[in-house]
């Protein structure tokens, strides 16, 4: 397998897997299959997993953390500036990753996959051939 089919399977894997966090705070995914199912559970979790967080920060930091998601899924799905959204999805991800330990022990972000996904994203952000990205319409040959 070359580096552009790997660029472009780790550019769909972290954008559609953000992606998929967002709609289940919605409330998008079927609830049997669903992490929190709508927003009041997300913020819930938010707060477990960020205790040192006062209550009343908690929407906003909700807020912030998925519009961050939205935003960098997008961009990385289109390939806008990849390196440097794949860069900031990998802090993302791993400012995630340690919360989760942190707050409730390393198994939950062993198994929601958070530091592959953190390291998914920073081995996305070394990989600089273009390929079916909008950044190459952009790029003085």
């Amino acid at each position: 397998m070359n580096n552009n089919v790997i660029k472009l399977l780790l550019r769909l894997a972290l954008s559609l897997g953000f992606l998929s966090a967002v709609a289940d705070r919605f409330g998008l995914w079927n609830e049997n299959i669903s992490a929190w199912g709508n927003w009041n559970s997300f913020l819930e979790y938010t707060q477990l997993i960020n205790p040192w967080i006062p209550s009343a920060m908690i929407p906003t930091v909700g807020i912030i953390a998925t519009a961050l998601e939205i935003v960098f899924s997008i961009f990385i799905l289109i390939g806008f500036k990849t390196t440097l959204f794949a860069k900031l999805s990998g802090f993302l991800l791993l400012a995630f990753a340690l919360s989760m330990t942190l707050s409730t022990g390393i198994k939950g972000a062993l198994d929601f996959s958070v530091f592959s996904a953190s390291a998914g994203a920073f081995a996305l952000s070394m990989l600089k051939e273009k390929y079916l990205e909008l950044d190459t319409f952009f790029v003085k040959k």
